[in-house]
């Protein structure tokens, strides 16, 4: 997590069940009203329809991708399981700013 300290975009580590492993500089800005939060569960924060997701996740393992409108800017939310060993270890989540313009290219 060294080298992705201080990227201008969020990584947010999680393990199997949910609690909360590392988090970069970004991610701490974007959660410091919720205080310390490493060591803590996903589930005391997310309630709902996004608790139903975060469980499907979890136990299902599929990338979950979105983009969000927050406070004047538009995100893109990746999440991905990560592996130790071959085994399922939990998600990584990346939160990235998206540029108002940004151009789409189709390689071939």
């Amino acid at each position: 997590m060294d080298k992705l300290k201080e990227v201008p975009f969020a990584v947010t580590i999680c393990d199997r069940e949910g609690k909360i492993l590392e988090m970069n500089d970004r991610s701490k800005q974007t959660f410091a009203s919720h205080g310390d939060i490493i060591g803590h569960s996903l589930f005391d924060c997310h309630h709902g329809p996004a608790e139903e997701k975060l469980r499907g996740l979890l136990q299902n393992h599929n990338i979950n991708a979105y983009t969000i409108s927050k406070n004047g800017q538009r995100k893109l939310i990746y999440q991905t399981p990560w592996y130790e060993n071959g085994q399922f270890a939990g998600y990584v989540e990346l939160s990235l700013v998206l540029p108002d313009e940004m151009p789409h290219y189709i390689r071939s």
